[in-house]
């Protein structure tokens, strides 16, 4: 039961780690610093901007990558990982 209580929280600070990234991109930056990100252009677009059309979207596809990647690293670690031999 230990091993199971083990891989939960790990699985839940990986989420943690995750959801807090996303919520800084997309909320922080996105909204409440907008303004004075709006004074750095980036590819002819203001910062703020481009961090709450395009910047939140990019970001959270990396972090689908990232959480796959690093969950099938954590199955590996608990023996809870699928075979790709079957």
């Amino acid at each position: 039961m230990s091993q199971n209580n083990n891989y939960w929280q790990a699985n839940l600070r990986i989420i943690a780690f995750c959801l807090a990234i996303w919520f800084v991109v997309s909320f922080v930056f996105g909204i409440i610093l907008v303004e004075p990100l709006n004074s750095i252009s980036l590819g002819g677009y203001k910062l703020g901007f481009w961090f709450a059309q395009q910047g939140s979207i990019y970001v959270f596809v990396v972090l689908i990558f990232y959480y796959a990647k690093r969950m099938a690293k954590l199955d590996r670690e608990h023996d809870v990982h699928e075979d790709k031999d079957d």
